[in-house]
């Protein structure tokens, strides 16, 4: 299996280098920058594709939420773990908004970070009828609950119990938002996913 790529972006040296020595220790490629620019340097001038961004949020001039809504407006569906001291349940949202795949509050232990580094990138899967899209664990098991009850309608409580079963700060908007990103990575099969007023969403 070929090496996997991280790139480290945060504007603190020794958490970056930190996180490269425990990284490459374990066996990644690990590069670093400072800022969200030198990243977006970085991503464009590199041939082959990271396989994880671990991005900051509080930085200079561009943040990490900038960051990632610039990717993911360019079509870029690299894996996103924000690492933050911003733990609100609202920052939180909003980090998956933009596109996160995981979001990791500071302080941290490396241990959390590695298991979490892991889940993601194993997790992160090519599916997709109108073409190669890179789901996220739970955009994966949105779209599997669908298909096996086509037809069949579930509510935004439905959806949370089976997706995110033991996560209590999960909200309704939450799942509005997996949605809208899942329907955009089907290409125009998103389509098939239907919010019916009153019975909630099914795939038709």
């Amino acid at each position: 299996m070929p090496i996997q790529k991280i790139l480290v972006v945060d504007d603190e040296f020794d958490i970056c280098e930190i996180l490269r020595f425990n990284l490459e220790s374990e066996g990644y490629a690990v590069d670093t920058a400072l800022s969200a620019e030198e990243a977006l340097a970085m991503i464009d001038a590199r041939e082959a594709k990271y396989d994880l961004l671990m991005l900051d949020v509080m930085m200079d001039r561009m943040s990490g939420f900038e960051m990632a809504e610039r990717l993911r407006s360019q079509g870029d569906q690299t894996p996103i773990i924000f690492l933050t001291a911003l733990a609100g349940h609202d920052d939180q949202l909003h980090g998956f908004t933009v596109g996160a795949d995981d979001y990791i509050a500071k302080p941290f232990s490396f241990d959390t970070v590695l298991a979490r580094v892991r889940a993601v990138l194993r997790r992160s899967v090519t599916v997709s009828p109108a073409g190669p899209s890179s789901l996220t664990k739970r955009e994966h098991l949105i779209l599997d609950l669908f298909q096996h009850h086509p037809g069949r309608f579930f509510s935004r409580e439905e959806i949370i119990e089976a997706v995110w079963p033991d996560d209590a700060l999960v909200g309704e908007r939450s799942v509005d938002v997996h949605i809208a990103r899942l329907r955009k990575k089907m290409g125009p099969d998103g389509n098939r996913i239907v919010n019916k007023s009153g019975f909630g969403y099914g795939l038709v």
